[in-house]
């Protein structure tokens, strides 16, 4: 599974494009993506999970996570791309008491 965030400004968007990001707007990482933004909604950042076959790496998952962001259909500029490997992070457990 990769995690990835991208950070980006929206170009113009229209009544329609707004109510897609705002109702797409949660802190979390979805297959689907969600968005957090300014007020204004000219500046965002999109997360998104991304399934990881055996042999995919963050160029990968970088295409696939833009292929989410451009299933809004809005106009944007990437200005930032960051992708986790959650298959590199290793679980600390807490030691008995």
């Amino acid at each position: 599974m990769f995690r990835v965030i991208v950070s980006g400004k929206f170009g113009d968007l229209d009544e329609t494009g707004r109510a897609a990001v705002l109702a797409a707007s949660e802190v979390g990482f979805t297959e689907r993506g969600a968005f957090t933004h300014d007020g204004t909604l000219s500046a965002f950042t999109f997360r998104c999970q991304v399934p990881a076959g055996p042999d995919d790496g963050e160029h990968d998952a970088t295409r696939r996570a833009l292929a989410a962001l451009d299933a809004y259909s809005q106009a944007y500029d990437v200005l930032r791309v960051a992708v986790t490997d959650m298959r590199d992070i290793k679980m600390r457990r807490r030691p008995a008491r």
